[in-house]
């Protein structure tokens, strides 16, 4: 079985902690209802090494125009300084052609307030780091703001920057990565801390 790429779009500023829960766990095959099922990539502007905030160096696996939607799961944006510079407007057009097709795509932090500004959440229950935030864009989705850290609407996960877990559980969910017992003690585990779920699981398997 051929495994469906999931594409980390990185690139200078990126926030490396935002993506971090989700790519873990979808290269992490226990627990996973089929496991080998996905894989991670990078993808860049180009395939030219980036330096994210942590000043991390990474070399994207390949470029944001080589990619489709056929054959892809998911596209992941996480959020970055670029974004609130009105950069990596090649990704922006990337993301709308997965929408278009159907396949999934996740933003989290100033991500989110780029796709405000391309129109994605003007029809779309949506969440970001603060509705003013949001509103700065003359967006017109300001009434289907939830303030929740994490939400899926369709196609479309958002998220706040601060919610990495609640980013990772929502890419999880739609990816349909885990059976719900496994979801359940992942979340258990990394946001409260409690592990008897997972000790649980782990005696099962």
């Amino acid at each position: 079985m051929k495994a469906e790429t999931v594409y980390l779009f990185v690139f200078t500023t990126m926030a490396d902690w935002e993506p971090s829960f989700a790519i873990a766990g979808i290269n992490n095959p226990r627990f996973q209802r089929e496991p080998g099922r996905y894989r991670v990539a990078t993808v860049g502007l180009n395939t030219e090494t980036v330096t994210t905030m942590g000043g991390v160096r990474i070399q994207p696996d390949t470029s944001i125009d080589a990619i489709s939607p056929a054959g892809s799961a998911m596209l992941i944006l996480p959020g970055g300084d670029a974004w609130e510079q009105g950069e990596n407007i090649e990704a922006i057009v990337k993301a709308a052609e997965f929408l278009a097709a159907g396949v999934p795509v996740a933003a989290i932090c100033a991500a989110t307030l780029a796709f405000a500004r391309a129109g994605f959440l003007d029809n779309r229950l949506h969440t970001s780091n603060d509705p003013e935030y949001l509103k700065a864009t003359g967006y017109r989705g300001s009434a289907l703001y939830r303030n929740i850290p994490a939400i899926a609407d369709g196609s479309l996960i958002t998220a706040s920057g601060v919610a990495p877990v609640e980013f990772a559980y929502q890419i999880f969910g739609m990816l349909q990565l885990y059976q719900d017992p496994a979801l359940d003690a992942w979340y258990a585990l990394f946001k409260r801390g409690d592990a008897s779920k997972y000790y649980a699981l782990a005696g099962a398997h």
